[in-house]
């Protein structure tokens, strides 16, 4: 399964349908603290300071989702990031999961490689993401 293929919305996400979408990946997760939360409010905040979520479907179906958090001062902080960064150079790959249906296709590096792009087309240079430590 390719990307590409898959209907993409990255504008005016619905805040209900992704916690319903992130609900539903956590609940068929053998370790469902590796996802994180957001509450409601939490993603609303968000969305309304540059963070910017892709949601891809097949017909009307979620297959998978990224975000991007762009960081300021106190993420660099919070990530032990080497202070003399310009945090408005630096961002967050935060949540990344996909639908236990197509789980196998490859999504998660597809959609790093787009994450990627979107960084270097927005000029950022650095890219931080957490990752839960027992998560090998």
């Amino acid at each position: 399964m390719k990307l590409n293929e898959l209907k993409c919305k990255s504008e005016n996400i619905n805040v209900d349908e992704y916690l319903a979408f992130r609900e539903q990946v956590k609940n068929s997760m053998k370790y469902p603290d590796w996802l994180g939360d957001f509450s409601r409010d939490d993603l609303t905040f968000l969305l309304q300071h540059g963070v910017k979520i892709w949601i891809y479907y097949n017909e009307n179906e979620p297959v998978c989702s990224m975000m991007l958090i762009p960081c300021d001062e106190n993420a660099l902080t919070s990530f032990a990031l080497n202070m003399q960064m310009d945090y408005r150079y630096v961002v967050d790959y935060g949540p990344m999961f996909v639908n236990p249906k197509y789980v196998g296709n490859g999504l998660q590096y597809q959609m790093l490689r787009v994450l990627d792009e979107y960084c270097i087309n927005n000029k950022y240079k650095y890219a931080a993401s957490t990752i839960h430590p027992d998560n090998v």
